[in-house]
């Protein structure tokens, strides 16, 4: 087992979230040295700290980050930096919610919460095909490309906010009304937000994985991304792959911008000419997860089990730009995980399993 590449990916993401929390915790402790203990142990327990509660909200606050990390990740096993997930993210997050906000009454709240939420993949999904194009005909770079693209969806999001869902007393966007069902999570995690936003996300990071690796139009998505030459060769079609990986990383982070903004907890648009921080977590998200769809759902939880212990650790005196520092850490290491897992490969090979050494026994033998 210990052989397998994925084990060594795995093993290589806890040192990185160890060397994290050691770092975090010598912060802590010369921070505030006489809470310091008691705060780390807090950030600990982290998704447990209330129980339940505690537990839901960690699920509640990993599925925006699961979806854009998603985003990340899925268009970067196809050979692409989708580092425009924020634009996408953002016209997802005003697409449903202006449908949530403009179609109440109109159409029955049982339906509306499905239709915002195909709304918000499909203009994630169109975002995301902007560069695609401009990818697969013109060679522009999909970072450059996204970078501009996430300017401009901010901007254009703030003048229509302004234009068709602007709250005057409160300066920002009305908040929706329709909100994504429970889905009896509510009963199993009592007092948090959770909903099914939950389930629908690790489903579509499921969905995600079985196209990459048990599909042949998953082969072809990552075959194109990798050597354009060698897939033109074999007869794929290369622009197609191109703008096909983009557009699904385009979709699911444009939903996971709707389960955001339809999550039933009060959510708004601002209209100042910020970024959603959302977008930009994703990418973290992804790296923590090895760029892998499975991995993302782990990494989200995980980070969001980390803020939500650093909201705790407050109490403590203790700052919450500690936690901003910890992740940092943590990630900085998993952009290292290559070199920590060939440090593993020349360690594994250097003190062999008893299982490893009795096969090498007896080939030896055999040789001879």
């Amino acid at each position: 087992m210990r052989n397998r590449p994925g084990f060594k990916v795995f093993l290589s993401s806890l040192i990185a979230i160890a060397v994290g929390l050691l770092v975090g915790f010598i912060i802590i402790m010369v921070t505030n040295p006489s809470q310091g203990i008691k705060a780390f142990g807090i950030l600990a327990q982290g998704g447990f700290y209330k129980g339940l509660r505690s537990t839901g909200d960690v699920l509640y606050y990993a599925v925006p980050i699961m979806m854009t990390g998603l985003a990340v990740a899925f268009a970067f096993k196809c050979g692409n930096f989708n580092i425009g997930v924020t634009g996408q993210y953002t016209m997802g997050a005003f697409t449903a919610l202006f449908l949530a906000i403009k179609l109440e009454g109109v159409i029955p709240s049982a339906i509306l919460w499905i239709i915002c939420l195909i709304a918000a993949a499909a203009a994630g999904a169109l975002w995301a095909f902007i560069s695609a194009v401009m990818k697969a005909y013109k060679n522009v770079n999909v970072v450059i490309s996204g970078i501009m693209l996430n300017y401009i969806g901010m901007l254009l999001t703030v003048d229509w906010v302004k234009r068709f869902i602007f709250d005057q007393a409160k300066a920002r966007s009305y908040t929706a009304n329709i909100a994504v069902p429970k889905m009896g999570l509510d009963k199993i995690f009592p007092g948090s937000s959770i909903n099914g936003g939950t389930i629908i996300a690790i489903l579509v990071c499921i969905l995600a994985w079985y196209i990459l690796n048990k599909t042949t139009f998953g082969y072809e998505l990552k075959a194109c991304g990798h050597n354009v030459d060698a897939s033109k060769y074999a007869g794929m079609n290369e622009k197609t792959c191109t703008i096909m990986s983009m557009v699904l990383a385009g979709a699911f982070a444009g939903l996971g911008g709707g389960l955001t903004y339809i999550a039933g907890s009060g959510k708004a648009l601002a209209i100042t000419e910020t970024t959603l921080a959302e977008g930009f977590n994703g990418i973290p998200v992804a790296l923590l997860g090895a760029n892998s769809p499975l991995g993302c759902i782990a990494a989200s939880i995980f980070i969001a089990y980390i803020d939500l212990g650093g909201t705790y650790m407050q109490a403590c005196n203790i700052p919450v730009e500690i936690i901003d520092v910890i992740v940092a850490v943590i990630i900085y290491f998993s952009s290292f995980s290559l070199l920590i897992k060939t440090f593993l490969d020349q360690f594994m090979d250097k003190h062999p399993s008893k299982k490893d050494r009795k096969k090498l026994e007896s080939s030896e033998g055999g040789s001879e």
